[in-house]
């Protein structure tokens, strides 16, 4: 009941912070995208394109534990999930309130939860959340990242929900539970690495874990 009450209060706060409390939305505020779209990727501050991107990453690492879940869940995890496409925390966020613990797995594994159980996505995400990192620290405007996050409600937003998704993912259950439908335990030193360590340590969890296939037909 705490778990999901305190989730809940999240959602509301960062809608609530973002519409009312949040810098206003300039009207040249998703010119880095329209940029970006148009294939101008010169024009962009890289570290604007390295938080986007990054983003992106995260509904990735998400999509890795949340499909999964979504096998025992009575909830549609597709459905949340490409909500999170267009609004990010604002679609994931109510699918881990409603989501019920559950360690268990049944069922054969289709093409898309193949992929996403796949230790060569965690290494493609992984390489790719380092080049952006790089790209950002290397050749990003840092002074106009701070002006944009302080005067453009899309950045700041944007910005809030990278820490919201590094802050939620050892929060609920999701993780716990997947370590161990994987034979792994929960709360171990393994769990509070992973919990400690942002964005990477997700990603390392994704690239070292064991397969579900690999779990069950050892314990079959």
């Amino acid at each position: 009941m705490i778990r999901t009450l305190t989730l809940w209060l999240i959602w509301l706060g960062f809608i609530v912070y973002v519409l009312f409390f949040a810098p206003p939305l300039p009207a040249d505020a998703f010119q880095p995208i329209q940029a970006l779209l148009a294939g101008q990727i010169p024009s962009i501050n890289p570290v604007l394109l390295s938080m986007f991107s990054l983003v992106g990453i995260w509904l990735l690492i998400y999509s890795s534990l949340i499909f999964p879940d979504g096998r025992m869940q009575s909830l549609p995890a597709w459905l949340f999930m490409l909500g999170s496409v267009a609004t990010g925390v604002i679609a994931l966020i109510p699918y881990l309130a409603l989501r019920q613990p559950n360690q268990e797995f049944s069922g054969d594994q289709d093409l898309g939860l193949a992929i996403f159980d796949s230790r060569a996505t965690g290494v493609i995400l992984t390489i790719s959340a380092i080049a952006l990192v790089l790209f950002a620290g290397l050749w990003g405007d840092w002074a106009g990242f701070v002006q944009a996050f302080l005067t453009n409600r899309f950045v700041h937003g944007m910005s809030i929900a990278f820490v919201l998704f590094c802050v939620l993912f050892p929060y609920p259950t999701l993780l716990q539970d997947d370590m161990a439908r994987r034979g792994l335990t929960p709360n171990s030193q393994l769990f509070w690495l992973i919990a400690w360590v942002p964005l990477f340590g997700p990603l390392a969890y994704l690239c070292l874990r064991p397969s579900l296939l690999a779990f069950r037909f050892r314990n079959s």
